[in-house]
């Protein structure tokens, strides 16, 4: 499952206290905004990895899974969506729809993205490569992890 590198254990995991919005570096002026994302200065970790999501219809859903050690800063750079967040103790909703603010999810917190607005684009910042045995697919064993 976890490809035998350090896969967490329930001491290790986090909560969703862990996940928080971060208000990302902004500079304006007449022509438009630049937004700035600078590894380990604006987000807590060294970007590996970058993708976005787009394209999603409005009924669509993403996410569904949790990472058993990466982590990841979300950006709505356009349009706006919802993301569900869960540690299997609790769960709560973040609503994102400024490019200027990132939402960190920690490792160990089950995510799923829905109510996406025609023309939403997402931004995926993550501090690994990817790795399938990384993700943790199945809520039921999300929970077992979690000593649920």
């Amino acid at each position: 499952m976890g490809g035998g590198r350090g896969v967490s254990t329930l001491t290790d995991l986090t909560s969703l206290g862990d996940c928080r919005l971060i208000p990302l570096r902004t500079v304006d002026d007449p022509r438009g905004s630049i937004t700035i994302v600078e590894a380990e200065r604006d987000i807590p970790f060294p970007i590996e990895r970058t993708y976005h999501l787009h394209g999603v219809p409005a009924d669509g859903r993403r996410g569904g899974h949790a990472h058993r050690r990466l982590e990841q800063i979300l950006i709505a750079v356009a349009g706006a969506f919802e993301v569900l967040l869960d540690s299997g103790a609790e769960q709560r909703r973040v609503r994102l729809d400024d490019p200027r603010t990132g939402l960190y999810i920690p490792a160990g917190v089950w995510r799923e993205m829905d109510s996406f607005t025609e023309g939403s684009v997402c931004v995926v910042l993550a501090s690994m490569p990817y790795d399938p045995d990384e993700y943790v697919r199945d809520y039921e064993e999300f929970l077992a992890w979690q000593g649920r």
